[in-house]
């Protein structure tokens, strides 16, 4: 107990497990009940104004230095209840299972969403744990980041590959099938009779694995890649895509598969009491109760974000004739190669992360003659391919990524994935990391998103190799 006699103001501490020499948190609720002073309490709460800070929550940093942003007690409560409408679940009925950080605004939201609509509420253990604690609690609705839906889609299609005959046929059919969806039986009869069979034989195992009851996942965070909207929802797990930042408190728009509110590839249709505006430059900007009080200590960072009462998100995007919101790329992403040409990484991350063989990717070239790309290999899927192949290797990560076959192979996959883009965007030249880009080593947001910063000056020398 050290540290009490270190911090001052620490009144005392409680733990959740029989600690000795340590107060238990049961004792607060006994304490609770002898020192109920209901006037005291109705005083305190009549004394918390709507427009007062209610919290500060830093920024992820993926550009820059992170910023403490002020939310009000009346930004967090207008987003739960705006945030709430979209939300299909049956009022005191549905189970959640909770696992993202609840210090940044999304999951914290998201738990007040919860409360607020009576939905029971589970913990994991740990990000390990996840996989055990969907199948012990059985939820209805989880939320998650791409990076993790990414992890889950890439072992569930690894284990396809140690199928044989006809079984393996018939799970590849079916997540062709899933590939295709499209919400509101947009396909015609047909396609809903071979999705009906491929649910039934393969996809239906998919939502079974994760538990038995999951109807809704929400992703927000970072960029969605549409074939996982697709796939998930073919095997009954709705996912869809929101958006907002830290600065919105955090959901500026969500899809909402009733009322035809889902479209795959958009972000969905902004919540209400929230006005969005497309800049000239295409810069979403949003006006609303949501938006933040300003920067802590940062008064001029505040107002080069604010245009009246605009905030400017620093995402491009659009909205379509349908009022669906669509995010292109981070406008502070965004860069120029030598030659004057705009290049959108996160649209050429997003692609490329679809090959099996890669984990992580982050696309370079600012100021160069072209894009480049550090990529972190999806070593556990290389080293089922290398078995596959029958291609010898060792063990250490540094002598797989020097492997030539292995190269050449992801080569050839970058060169089917650049045909979706301009000749002056392509992937001309990668280098693989022997390193796992990771949260504990500072390369990964807390919610998985890439540092490029840190990135860039970590692997300064191979970006230096690529354009030497």
């Amino acid at each position: 107990m050290a540290i009490k006699k270190n911090v001052k103001n620490l009144i005392e501490i409680y733990s959740f497990d029989d600690i000795p020499g340590c107060k238990n948190w049961t004792e607060l609720l006994t304490l609770g009940e002898n020192n109920l002073n209901e006037e005291l309490l109705n005083k305190t709460k009549d004394a918390v104004k709507p427009e007062a800070l209610a919290t500060i929550i830093y920024t992820s940093g993926t550009t820059g230095i992170p910023k403490g942003v002020m939310l009000s007690h009346q930004n967090v409560v207008s987003n739960v209840l705006s945030a709430s409408k979209r939300l299909p679940l049956e009022i005191g009925k549905s189970t959640a299972l909770s696992f993202l950080p609840i210090c940044h605004i999304f999951e914290r939201v998201i738990l007040y969403i919860y409360l607020y609509n009576g939905i029971k509420v589970y913990f994991a253990e740990s990000m390990e744990t996840i996989p055990d604690n969907l199948r012990d609690v059985k939820p209805e609705v989880m939320t998650a980041v791409p990076r993790l839906l990414e992890k889950v889609y890439d072992k569930i299609y690894a284990k396809g590959e140690n199928l044989t005959g006809i079984k393996k046929k018939l799970f590849y059919w079916a997540v062709e099938i899933g590939l295709q969806f499209e919400p509101y039986a947009q396909n015609g009869f047909w396609y809903e009779i071979k999705l009906k069979i491929a649910k039934k034989l393969i996809l239906s195992k998919w939502q079974e694995a994760l538990g038995g009851n999951l109807k809704l996942i929400a992703s927000g965070s970072a960029a969605l890649q549409p074939r996982l909207a697709r796939v998930f929802s073919a095997a009954g797990m709705i996912l869809v895509e929101g958006y907002g930042l830290t600065e919105t408190s955090p959901v500026i728009s969500v899809n909402d598969l009733r009322k035809g509110g889902f479209r795959i590839g958009s972000v969905g249709k902004v919540i209400d009491d929230v006005t969005v505006k497309i800049a000239e430059d295409g810069e979403i900007l949003c006006k609303g109760p949501n938006v933040m009080m300003g920067y802590y200590k940062e008064i001029e960072k505040t107002k080069e974000v604010m245009t009246g009462d605009f905030f400017h998100t620093g995402d491009i995007g659009m909205i379509d004739d349908d009022g669906f919101l669509k995010i292109t790329d981070r406008k502070k992403e965004m860069f120029k190669t030598s030659g004057g040409k705009y290049i959108a990484p996160q649209v050429i991350e997003n692609q490329m992360k679809q090959s099996l063989f890669i984990e992580q990717i982050m696309v370079i070239g600012e100021g160069q003659k072209m894009p480049a790309a550090l990529i972190q290999p999806n070593f556990d899927h290389i080293k089922n391919w290398f078995a596959q192949n029958g291609i010898a290797a060792e063990d250490d990560l540094v002598s797989i990524c020097k492997n030539q076959s292995l190269l050449d192979e992801i080569q050839k996959e970058i060169d089917d994935h650049n045909q979706r883009f301009g000749k002056w965007e392509q992937i001309k030249k990668f280098e693989l990391t022997p390193e796992m880009w990771s949260v504990e080593n500072e390369f990964l947001t807390p919610t998985m998103k890439v540092k490029r910063n840190t990135l860039k000056t970590h692997y300064k020398d191979l970006i230096t190799k690529i354009y030497q």
